[in-house]
């Protein structure tokens, strides 16, 4: 009789500690991003223990493909030797120092070689983090700059419904998805939001271009009514990311960008997610949409997610224009004890030789038949919308297409495709109706067939559960 598969509680983790041990101490000591209140500190997360290339291994000993890449951002594949040889070598070198007073070798190569990719003029880098802290370091600057040029009242920021940017105070003040404000204090006096740029939830008979019209249009509507003396930034993710994937309108983020440089008003691009290869490209602002931003946010595929590290690329003249004010004295009183730090570092210099020695050309390479094998999958009648821009991807699936309310049914409809999936051998991140792909870069054509293939069996046995429980036809 063959052996059944063992459960998670039963199978070791690391060091020999039995798996329930794991899942005890998890649910007793560990709070994860994102719980809900009935929850909160008292759950354990599907765990997993390994990771190679584009698979992970969860704590069943299943073989899962790694759809979303982590969280957006193991491009360069998991267990890659060369990235983990250099993050041993540098921290047997320098393991920190301090950026109040000292600088590393390493920081200032990557800083070199980030101005080598970026828009021309887009050449100093402030390091953070990571996105959230990326996000609010682009922030304050901008507040700190118009302090110094005596503008105290030129504050206001200006996002999209359905965007994310962090999770940090002022950055997530930002975020246009409403369940994260639900329970959630931000400073939504500095905000103002405009409608998101989703073509597919466009109003219905309107034409794309026609659409693109109205959300410029909406702009600088909105400019002229708040007064351009009183905003000091635009920040837009290239493609918005979480907000599943959603490709602006053609020359939509052109236009928007003219609109800030006829009203003085920074121009942030959010490439946290896009950038670094997800596109194809280190940078996408200009070499995909054609846009030269002052300040480019990024973070996640920086060091393939092996080390946390996050920054913000700021326009030269930015700092010429601080440099001839009068308050020489004026300090930008902002830092993080881990900026600049000689090991994340030194893996994104790597993780750079590795996305210019042919990965970004792979990627470019490979985008066309991840996009059009995913976009097969709106023959299923559960799907809604493909879409996607390199390698990242949303599979918008509508159970219901009649009601007022269609997250009534939509709202698990993610989660269940997720457990099939994993189920077949696939690891997919839900957001609420949608499923979102982002695979590591080193992703080939053969393992995008198979990753297309159970995305669909997963889908296909969804409908069958939502048939079968007499919810959807």
């Amino acid at each position: 009789m063959a052996a059944q598969p063992k459960t998670a509680d039963e199978v070791p983790g690391p060091d020999g500690v039995s798996g329930d041990e794991i899942t005890r101490l998890a649910e007793r000591h560990l709070v994860q991003p994102w719980p809900v209140s009935g929850s909160i500190g008292a759950e354990a997360r599907g765990r997993i223990d390994a990771g190679e290339g584009i698979y992970v291994t969860d704590a069943a000993g299943r073989r899962l493909i790694d759809g979303p890449a982590g969280m957006w951002c193991v491009n360069a594949g998991h267990r890659n030797r060369e990235l983990a040889e250099v993050m041993a070598a540098q921290a047997m070198e320098l393991s920190y120092n301090s950026p109040w007073y000292t600088t590393n070798v390493p920081s200032a190569l990557l800083s070199a070689r980030l101005a080598g990719h970026a828009p021309e003029g887009v050449d100093h880098v402030f390091y953070t983090t990571g996105g959230s802290s990326a996000v609010e370091t682009a922030l304050r600057f901008m507040q700190f700059s118009n302090n110094v040029k005596g503008r105290p009242e030129k504050k206001l920021i200006v996002s999209r419904q359905g965007g994310y940017h962090g999770s940090t105070y002022l950055a997530a003040s930002l975020n246009g998805r409403p369940r994260d404000h639900d329970w959630m204090d931000s400073a939504g006096d500095l905000v103002v939001k405009l409608t998101c740029p989703d073509p597919f939830r466009r109003p219905e008979g309107t034409t794309v271009e026609a659409f693109c019209d109205f959300l410029v249009e909406e702009f600088r509507q909105m400019i002229e009514a708040r007064g351009a003396e009183r905003i000091g930034a635009f920040i837009a993710e290239p493609v918005m990311a979480s907000g599943g994937v959603i490709v602006p309108p053609d020359d939509y983020l052109k236009r928007m960008r003219k609109l800030c440089r006829d009203n003085d008003i920074l121009f942030i691009a959010d490439e946290v997610v896009t950038a670094f290869g997800r596109l194809g490209h280190v940078f996408a602002s200009q070499d995909v949409f054609g846009i030269d931003p002052d300040m480019i946010t990024f973070a996640k595929g920086v060091t393939s997610g092996y080390f946390p590290l996050g920054g913000v690329m700021i326009a030269g003249r930015l700092f010429e224009e601080l440099r001839r004010s009068n308050h020489s004295d004026a300090m930008f009183a902002h830092g993080l004890t881990y900026s600049s730090h000689p090991v994340g570092c030194a893996v994104a210099l790597k993780n750079l030789d590795i996305l210019e020695g042919g990965l970004l050309e792979h990627a470019r390479a490979v985008s066309d038949h991840f996009q059009k094998s995913l976009k097969a999958l709106e023959d299923l009648p559960l799907v809604g919308e493909v879409r996607g821009l390199g390698l990242m991807a949303c599979v918008e699936c509508v159970a219901d297409r009649v009601s007022n309310n269609p997250l009534a049914l939509d709202i698990e409809v993610g989660k269940r495709i997720d457990r099939h999936c994993q189920e077949l051998g696939l690891l997919v991140r839900p957001l609420i109706h949608m499923c979102v792909m982002s695979p590591p870069l080193t992703i080939t054509a053969a393992q995008i067939d198979d990753m297309a293939a159970i995305l669909r069996k997963g889908i296909e046995l969804t409908m069958d559960d939502l048939v079968r429980e007499g919810v959807w036809k």
